[in-house]
C-alpha cells in the first residue's frame, strides 16, 4: 500500500512539474510573440541581406524643336527609422530638441497638417520605436531638396532616421499635345505610341545593389562597394514640332467640337522626307470632352473619295482614259449589277456628262465607278496590282506600335464580288489608314517619291548623337512624268478650278493648293451604312507649286450630322493648319535692310558671358570686330565700351560668387555645380539675375538661386 502511494504521488508530481513547465513554455511564447515580437522580427530582417536591381533613369523623349514631350521624373516616398542609433542616443536628445522646429518646417512647407499634428505624429513614431514610418508620400523634387535642410534631416540619415524611397514618375509636360503618339508608360499599364516602339532604347538598363531589409521587409542600402550602379536610358528625338502639333491639334479640336464630332485625327508630313512633323488623334469622352485616347492616324477605314486619287492614277497609267474622255453622271445615280452607286456630294447635275477630270473635280462616285469599271471590268487584276504596288496592302512600317493592317481584296478570293472594282473605285470596299492616305498625297508633291513616314529623328546618349534615321523612300517613282502631271492637275482643280469640291474654301488664299474632298458612309461593325454616320476627309498638299507639306484630315461625325461633307469639315481644318503654316514657315519675308556695322553705332547696353573660346568662335563667324582683353581667362564676359563689343576675362574662384549674368543656363550650372553649390532655376533663356552676389563668400553646399530671361 506504500508502495502504492509512493508510485501515485511521484507520478502526480511528475504530471504538475509538466504542466507547469507546458504554461511556462506558453506564456513565454505569448511573450516573445505578444510583447517582444518587433524587436525580434526587426532583428531577423536586419540580418536578412540580399542583392536587389537598381531601376536605371529612363530617357526623355523630345520635339525637333528641343522640347520635352515626354521624361522621367524623381518622386521620393519619406520614412522615418525610430529604431535608428542616432535617433534614440542619449534618450532620444537629439530628436526631441529638433522635434518643435521640424514639426513648423514640415507643417508649413507641405501644408497638409498643422505643427501640432505633426508633433504628435512624430512623437507617438519615436515612442513605439517604428523602424519605417511612413511620413510623407509622393514628395516632388523641389520639396524634397528643402526638406533635407530641415533640422534634424539635415544630419543625414544615420544620425535623423530619415529615409527617402526614390521613384521615377513619367510625365508628359504637354498633356494633351500629341499624347497618343508619344505614347505612355505607366505603373501596371501597357506601353503605347513611342514609348513601346524605343522601349529598349528608353528603358537603359538596370544596376544592382547589396540591402538589408529592416522592420516590415523594407530594404535599404549597405555598402556602397557592392553597387553596380544602373546604365540610364538613351533619349530620342522626335521630327515633332511643337508649334506644328500645337497648330494641328488646335485646329482639329475646333472643328470637332463645333461639329460635335465622335473622333478625328490631322497628319502633317514633311513633303521631302516623310517626316512626321504633326499627328494629333481626338476621340470623345463620355463627360463631352476631347482626348487623344486612339491613334486614329493609323487605324485602317474605308477612305472615300481621296481614294479616288488611286483610281485616276491606275486609269491614266494604264492609258485606260485621258483626262478630256467623257463620262456621264447618271444624274448621280448608277446601277451596276444590281446596286446603286450615289454621288455624296452636291455637284451641277444640269450637265450630265463632263471630262473625267471634272468628275475627279466634283466629286462623283458614279463617274469614278463607271470609269474603273469600263476599264478594269474584265481584268480586275490590273487594278489591284496598281493598288498593291502604291504600298496600301501592307503597313506603312512607320515607328509607331499600334499600326493596324490594311485590306485589300483580291479577285478570286474572299470577299471579292461583281461590283468590288466600281465600289472600290471611290474609296469602298478597302481599308486603309489616313497615313496611308498621306503617304500617297506625299508621293505625289513629291515628283513621284514615296517616303515613308517617321517619327524619330536620333538618338542620343549624354547628349550624343548615337544613331539617326535617315529618309527612306519607300518607291523612287510611283508613275510616269505623265501621269504625274495629270494627277497634280487634278488635285489643283478640285482647289481652283469654279464649281469644285473645295473651290470656295481655298478662294483667294495667297497660296495654291492641291487636294481632294472625301466623304464617306462609316460601317465599322458597330455601325451600318444606315445609321448615317459620315467620315468627312480632305487630303493634300500645299504650296502647289512649291510643295513643303502635305496634310490629311479625317473626322468621323455624329449620326446623322447635317454638316458632314469633307469640304466643310475636314476641309476647314486643313486651311486652318495650311494658313499658319504658310504664314510661318513658308512665306518668305520681303528682304530686310540691315545697316552697315561701320556706319550705324548700338546705342543698347549689353552683358554676355561664356568660355572664352566659345564667344570668340562666335565673334569670328559672324565678322564681329571685338576687342580682346581676356588674356588666357577660361571665362569671359562681352559688354560695349567704346561703341563696340570687349571680351573681359571673368575671374572663378572656390570661395567667390562669380558673375553669372549673361550666361547660357549650361555654362552657369557647370560653373556652379564645380564649385559645390546647389543651384535653384526659375524661368529659361539667359541669365538675368542671382541671388548670392558677386564677390560673395560661398562654401560648399551654399544655395543659389539663377533667374532666367
Amino acid at each position: 500500500m506504500e508502495v502504492k502511494r509512493d508510485i501515485l504521488w511521484r507520478v502526480s508530481l511528475s504530471y504538475i512539474a509538466v504542466a507547469v513547465l507546458c504554461v511556462v513554455i506558453l506564456v513565454r511564447a505569448f511573450y516573445i510573440q505578444q510583447v517582444e515580437g518587433k524587436y525580434w522580427r526587426n532583428m531577423n530582417d536586419s540580418l536578412h541581406e540580399k542583392l536587389e536591381p537598381i531601376e536605371a533613369e529612363r530617357g526623355t523623349i523630345y520635339s525637333a524643336d528641343g522640347e520635352m514631350l515626354s521624361t522621367s521624373i524623381p518622386q521620393f516616398d519619406v520614412y522615418v527609422d525610430f529604431g535608428a542609433d542616432g535617433v534614440r542616443e542619449n534618450d532620444g536628445k537629439r530628436f526631441f530638441n529638433s522635434l518643435d522646429s521640424l514639426s513648423y518646417q514640415l507643417s508649413k512647407l507641405f501644408k497638409d497638417r498643422n505643427a501640432d499634428e505633426y508633433k504628435r505624429i512624430l512623437r507617438d513614431g519615436y515612442n513605439r520605436a517604428d523602424r519605417y514610418f511612413p511620413l510623407l508620400k509622393k514628395v516632388n523634387f523641389e520639396d524634397y531638396q528643402r526638406l533635407k535642410l530641415f533640422p534634424l534631416v539635415k544630419l543625414g540619415k544615420n544620425k535623423s532616421g530619415f529615409i527617402a524611397d526614390v521613384k521615377s514618375v513619367r510625365l508628359n509636360p504637354y498633356q494633351l499635345l500629341a499624347y497618343r503618339t508619344i505614347g505612355l508608360d505607366r505603373e501596371n499599364s501597357q506601353k503605347v505610341g513611342l514609348e513601346e516602339t524605343y522601349d529598349s532604347l528608353l528603358t537603359g538598363r538596370r544596376g544592382k545593389r547589396l540591402v538589408r531589409y529592416i522592420a516590415g521587409g523594407i530594404s535599404i542600402p549597405v555598402d556602397e562597394d557592392y553597387q553596380i550602379e544602373p546604365e540610364n536610358g538613351k533619349d530620342i528625338v522626335t521630327n515633332i514640332d511643337t508649334h506644328i502639333q500645337d497648330i494641328t491639334e488646335t485646329a482639329l479640336m475646333n472643328e470637332m467640337i463645333s461639329n460635335e464630332a465622335e473622333h478625328g485625327c490631322a497628319i502633317v508630313l514633311e513633303v521631302k522626307t516623310g517626316k512626321i512633323k504633326a499627328i494629333a488623334n481626338l476621340g470623345l469622352r463620355n463627360n463631352g470632352s476631347y482626348w487623344e485616347d486612339l491613334n486614329y492616324a493609323v487605324q485602317p477605314t474605308e477612305p472615300g473619295s481621296t481614294f479616288k486619287l488611286v483610281t485616276m492614277l491606275s486609269l491614266l497609267e494604264d492609258k485606260k482614259i485621258s483626262l478630256t474622255d467623257m463620262v456621264n453622271l447618271e444624274g448621280g445615280r448608277w446601277t451596276v449589277n444590281g446596286q446603286t452607286v450615289i454621288d455624296a456630294e452636291e455637284h451641277d447635275k444640269s450637265d450630265n456628262t463632263v471630262t473625267a477630270k471634272r468628275a475627279f473635280e466634283v466629286s462623283s462616285n458614279v463617274g469614278m465607278a463607271k470609269l474603273a469599271y469600263g476599264g478594269y471590268a474584265a481584268t480586275p487584276s490590273q487594278f489591284v496590282n496598281h493598288i498593291r504596288k502604291l504600298g496600301f496592302d501592307s503597313a506603312t512600317g512607320v515607328d509607331l506600335a499600334g499600326e493596324g493592317r490594311p485590306k485589300v481584296y483580291r479577285p478570286g478570293k474572299p470577299g471579292w464580288s461583281a461590283n468590288t472594282v466600281p465600289w472600290m473605285a471611290f474609296g469602298y470596299n478597302i481599308t486603309v489608314s489616313p497615313l496611308h492616305t498621306a503617304m500617297m498625297y506625299n508621293a505625289i508633291a513629291n515628283n513621284g517619291k514615296m517616303m515613308r513616314p517617321y517619327l524619330m529623328a536620333t538618338v542620343k546618349k549624354d547628349d550624343i548623337v548615337i544613331r539617326e534615321t535617315q529618309p527612306v523612300a519607300v518607291s523612287e517613282k510611283i508613275c510616269s512624268d505623265q501621269t504625274l502631271q495629270q494627277l497634280k492637275e487634278c488635285l489643283r482643280g478640285v482647289c481652283a478650278d469654279s464649281g469644285s469640291t473645295a473651290f470656295k474654301l481655298f478662294k483667294g488664299t495667297p497660296y495654291k493648293v492641291a487636294g481632294k474632298t472625301g466623304t464617306a458612309l462609316v460601317a465599322d461593325g458597330k455601325r451600318t451604312y444606315a445609321d448615317e454616320v459620315f467620315q468627312s476627309s480632305f487630303a493634300g498638299y500645299f504650296p502647289a507649286n512649291d510643295p513643303q507639306y502635305t496634310c490629311v484630315v479625317v473626322i468621323v461625325n455624329h449620326p446623322h450630322a447635317v454638316k458632314h461633307v469633307g469640304a466643310a469639315v475636314a476641309g476647314p481644318v486643313f486651311k486652318d493648319i495650311a494658313d499658319k503654316l504658310y504664314a510661318l514657315y513658308v512665306k518668305q519675308p520681303a528682304p530686310v535692310q540691315y545697316a552697315s556695322v561701320t556706319t550705324t553705332k548700338d546705342s543698347m547696353n549689353y552683358l554676355y558671358a561664356g568660355a572664352k573660346y566659345e564667344v570668340k568662335k562666335i565673334m569670328n563667324a559672324l565678322n564681329v570686330p571685338y576687342g580682346d582683353a581676356g588674356g588666357n581667362a577660361e571665362w569671359a564676359t562681352v559688354s560695349k565700351e567704346a561703341n563696340r563689343p570687349v571680351i573681359q576675362a571673368e575671374s572663378v574662384h572656390d570661395k567667390q560668387m562669380p558673375q553669372l549674368a549673361g550666361m547660357s543656363l549650361k555654362d552657369a550650372i557647370y560653373i556652379c555645380e564645380n564649385m559645390g553649390l546647389k543651384v535653384d532655376i526659375k524661368g529659361r533663356g539667359k541669365v538675368v539675375s542671382q541671388s548670392v552676389n558677386v564677390g560673395e563668400t560661398i562654401n560648399k553646399g551654399t544655395q543659389v538661386q539663377i533667374t532666367l530671361n
